[in-house]
């Protein structure tokens, strides 16, 4: 309930300035790292509501920043708002198409509300993606595996945690031993 407090909580007035503020926010170019920054800090200190508002913040400086996007989208994910955490993931990718962990991240939030056949899809879009890093690679067919699972299909599953497996994936070894012996 604190998590989701936010939305009546984090109040923007005055233009974007924080609720009660007399202060308008600078929205200067030079400033745009600033906000990113400050959202950062906010996001590791706890203080999700602040981290909101300084994405959003570097968004209406540069609305062509897919990390913003992305980075909020995180956020309202862990606050449970997943529609606007799927706009959010959404811009990112339009903004970048090869952004993997907004693809992958895309990819899980879908799964978790029921669209394994996007999550899917999201995850053969991410496997397309050059330069993989075995830890990113390992998760997609990881997670891959999961929503195939989740769609009945065992055998496709069972291939991807294998893939999984085979790459360092100590997750998908008990996946294997559960469901596909």
């Amino acid at each position: 309930m604190y998590k989701r407090g936010y939305e009546f909580d984090a109040r923007l007035d005055s233009y974007g300035g924080l609720s009660g503020s007399k202060n308008f926010p600078n929205l200067e170019k030079s400033q745009e790292d600033i906000y990113f920054e400050s959202g950062i800090s906010c996001y590791d200190k706890g203080d999700l509501s602040g981290a909101i508002i300084n994405w959003s913040l570097t968004l209406a400086i540069n609305p062509k920043e897919p990390n913003a996007y992305y980075s909020r989208a995180i956020v309202k994910a862990e606050l449970y708002t997943w529609k606007a955490a799927l706009n959010d993931y959404n811009k990112a990718i339009e903004l970048a198409p090869d952004f993997t962990s907004a693809l992958v991240n895309r990819g899980s939030l879908k799964d978790d509300n029921g669209d394994y056949m996007g999550a899917v899809q999201d995850y053969n879009t991410a496997l397309k993606v050059k330069h993989l890093d075995i830890e990113q690679e390992e998760m997609i067919y990881f997670n891959r595996g999961n929503s195939k699972y989740n769609l009945k299909d065992r055998k496709g599953a069972c291939t991807d945690w294998q893939k999984a497996y085979k790459l360092g994936s100590t997750d998908a070894k008990d996946k294997l031993d559960k469901y596909c012996n």
